[in-house]
C-alpha cells in the first residue's frame, strides 16, 4: 500500500498564553493517482498500431498504448483512506508546530491523554473532513468525485490537558434538544436562527473539548451545562479571537474561539 503525502496548508500558530499553542492547517492527499509503484494493482489492456498480423520478432517496432481502467472506489475505502490522511496529518502538523517552538521531543501515546515523551507536554488533535470537487476536476478530465482534504488542528500545553475541536458543519437542532441542557435550549431559543445555529456549535466544540480533558463518555460529555459561556459568544461574536473564562468543579478554564479556523481551544 502507497503511503499518501501530506500536504499541510494555511497553516496557522497561535500561542494561547504562556504554556499553551495550537496550530490548525488543511491536510490534502498529493499522491498521484496512478504511479509505478501500484502500477500492477489496477487493471491495463494493451492495443498496438497498425492492426497487422504480429511477428513477435517485430513487437519492439509497435505503437504501445496503456489505458487505465478505472476501478469504482468504494464509501468505505475513501472513509478509511482519510481517517488515513488526517491521522498522519495530525501528527505532521504537531512536529511542524514543534519545529517552530524549537522543542525536540516525540509523542507518546501510549496513554490517554497524549504527551510529549521528554517535556511531558500535553497534546491532542482534532479533525473534521471536507471535499473540494471544483478542485479535483480541474485536475483530471474526468468528473469521477471529490478530491478529499481535511482541516486539522493541534494544542501542546504545558501545565495541564487541553482539548481542541475544529468544526466546520453545524449541529442539527433535533440533536441539540436531545443532548444539550435545558438552560442551554432556552437561551438559544432566543437568538435568531443563524446566530442561534452557530452558538450551538460553538457550544458543542466546547462540550467534545472538555470530553478530551476530563474522558467523559460523550452523551455525559454533552448534557453538561456551558450555558454560562453563551452570553460571551453572542456578544463577542464578530471578534476573530474570542477568550471567554469558564468555572468547573474542577477548575477554571480558558475558553478560547478561533473563528477564522472554526476551531475551539480549552486550556
Amino acid at each position: 500500500m502507497i503511503i499518501p503525502t501530506m500536504n499541510l496548508t494555511q497553516i496557522q500558530y497561535i500561542q494561547l498564553d504562556r504554556e499553551a499553542w495550537c496550530v490548525t492547517a488543511q491536510v490534502s492527499d498529493l499522491s498521484s493517482p496512478v504511479g509505478m509503484s501500484n502500477l500492477w494493482n489496477d487493471s491495463y489492456w494493451l492495443s498496438a498500431y497498425p492492426s497487422s498480423h504480429i511477428v513477435l520478432a517485430e513487437l519492439r517496432h509497435f505503437e504501445w498504448h496503456y489505458h487505465a481502467v478505472q476501478k469504482p472506489i468504494s464509501k468505505r475505502s475513501i472513509a478509511h483512506r482519510q481517517r488515513q490522511q488526517q491521522r498522519q496529518g495530525v501528527r505532521q502538523l504537531l512536529q511542524t508546530l514543534l519545529n517552530k517552538l524549537e522543542i525536540n521531543d516525540i509523542l507518546d501515546e501510549s496513554n490517554f491523554p497524549y504527551r510529549l515523551s521528554q517535556s511531558k507536554y500535553y497534546v491532542c488533535f482534532s479533525h473534521t473532513a471536507a471535499h473540494n470537487k471544483d478542485e479535483f476536476n480541474k485536475k483530471s478530465n474526468q468528473n469521477i468525485g471529490p478530491i478529499s482534504y481535511s482541516k486539522i488542528a493541534a494544542v501542546i500545553s504545558r501545565r495541564r490537558p487541553a482539548g481542541i475541536d475544529i468544526e466546520h458543519n453545524n449541529v442539527a437542532w433535533h440533536i441539540i434538544k436531545r443532548f444539550y441542557s435545558d438552560n442551554e435550549i432556552t437561551i438559544l431559543q432566543t437568538l435568531p436562527k443563524n446566530q442561534r445555529d452557530y452558538i450551538a456549535k460553538l457550544l458543542w466544540q466546547i462540550k467534545e473539548s472538555f470530553i478530551k480533558i476530563h474522558q467523559y463518555t460523550l452523551a455525559q460529555g454533552l448534557g453538561i451545562d456551558y450555558s454560562d459561556v453563551i452570553p460571551a459568544l453572542t456578544d463577542d461574536i464578530n471578534r476573530d479571537f474570542i477568550t471567554i473564562s469558564h468555572t468547573d468543579n474542577q477548575s477554571n478554564h480558558q475558553i478560547a474561539v478561533l473563528q477564522a479556523d472554526q476551531t475551539v481551544v480549552v486550556f
